[in-house]
């Protein structure tokens, strides 16, 4: 196979992987407009009359609202991080393709794509767990938004913060050098693909895990508010220097946190 005809072929297929991420994203975008859609049209009553609802107005969980809020938030996932991982999956596309053309085993890159959600669904059913809990405990509101600027201030602090440790330093290292991941995680056949999918979503949930718990500060059902996030983690990872922008990022809100916290005092 001519370079020529493999680089029509890489062309081809970064469209087709592209347009696939594309559209996923904005279904995922869609699902969550019309989510916060219907929840900002609903009057008590309407609220009162819906089973779920009901149960979560009364601080009553069962594993029925758990398992929704959990798809809730893998669609939240799937809409704020698929932008994000695009060159890390664009990559994966354009290393099979080459390695293809030169006899190797054709691997789909849908089996790295399930590698990497599983990891964001994992952490979909611990975060609406832990939404369960707060709300449980009257820390949230039923807009979903942190009652307590002492918590919502904690949770900016951390972030804030953690966007300094070497643990972000490092997961954020290996989401904005693709090539240098699959070179030094590359895995043979389905198996393996699916294993660096599970291995990147694992550095890309440590990278951006802390800038997720902040959806609890506004409300998961801001749609501004994930947007603002979903801007923050693209960024970081993609721009030149965007490590530099997200310790900046890191350093307003330590300073929100603070003020956000002490406002209870001031009062």
């Amino acid at each position: 196979m001519s370079e020529a005809t493999i680089e029509t072929l890489l062309h081809r297929d970064r469209l087709l992987v592209g347009a696939a991420l594309a559209v996923l994203a904005a279904a995922a975008w869609l699902y969550l407009a019309y989510l916060t859609s219907v929840m900002s049209d609903m009057t008590d009553a309407d609220m009162s009359a819906m089973p779920g609802l009901a149960m979560l107005a009364m601080n009553m969980w069962s594993w029925v609202e758990v398992a929704t809020l959990a798809v809730m938030w893998a669609v939240m996932m799937v809409a704020m991080m698929a932008p994000a991982a695009a060159p890390m999956i664009l990559m994966f596309t354009a290393v099979h393709r080459r390695r293809r053309a030169t006899g190797a085993p054709a691997v789909s890159t849908a089996i790295f794509v399930l590698g990497y959600l599983v990891v964001w669904t994992a952490f979909s059913i611990v975060a609406a767990l832990a939404q369960a809990g707060l709300h449980t405990a009257a820390l949230l509101s039923p807009a979903m938004v942190a009652t307590s600027p002492v918590l919502a201030g904690a949770l900016l602090v951390a972030a804030g913060v953690f966007q300094w440790t070497p643990l972000k330093r490092a997961c954020l290292a290996t989401c904005r050098s693709p090539l240098s991941f699959l070179m030094t995680s590359w895995r043979e056949g389905r198996a393996g693909a699916f294993v660096m999918g599970l291995r990147h979503g694992l550095y890309c949930l440590g990278c951006c895990w802390a800038l997720m718990a902040l959806l609890f500060v506004a409300g998961v059902m801001s749609l501004v508010w994930v947007a603002a996030l979903a801007v923050a983690v693209l960024v970081e990872k993609v721009v030149p220097r965007g490590d530099l922008v997200g310790r900046v990022v890191g350093l307003l809100l330590v300073g929100a946190g603070a003020w956000l916290a002490m406002m209870p005092a001031i009062r």
